[in-house]
């Protein structure tokens, strides 16, 4: 029934400014006005993420999207340099630059969004 339908994500933030900023300015993500009221995002190969504004928003306690890189150190540095800061999870063993490296799963940084979204950079496997 929904196999042949083109899925699309969306999340809440407390600050729609804030959000288009981050995403357009920090992260270099083209954004788009939706005349509803909400944000576009519009990533390469995908439908566009929506964002929303929502008063009460509580930021979601898990991964909300993820940007394969080729790189993982290039895009945490380049990041990091744009003033992100990645976070550090002991049950995930990441390293000072909040990369977490296991042999059986991609290299992956977690950050968040101004709204405490949590969002994540992971090593695309060869």
């Amino acid at each position: 029934m929904l196999k042949d339908t083109k899925a699309f994500s969306s999340y809440s933030v407390n600050d729609l400014q804030a959000a288009r900023d981050f995403y357009e300015n920090t992260l270099g993500l083209e954004v788009k006005d939706d005349p509803m009221g909400m944000l576009k995002l519009n990533v390469a190969g995908n439908q566009p993420v929506i964002i929303y504004p929502k008063p009460d928003h509580k930021p979601a306690e898990f991964t909300v999207l993820n940007f394969p890189v080729e790189d993982i150190e290039k895009a945490v540095d380049d990041l990091t340099a744009k003033g992100v800061s990645f976070e550090h999870y002991k049950e995930y063993h990441t390293d000072e630059k909040g990369i977490s490296r296991d042999e059986h799963s991609p290299s992956i940084a977690w950050f968040k969004d101004p709204a405490g979204n949590i969002l994540s950079v992971l090593e695309e496997e060869e």
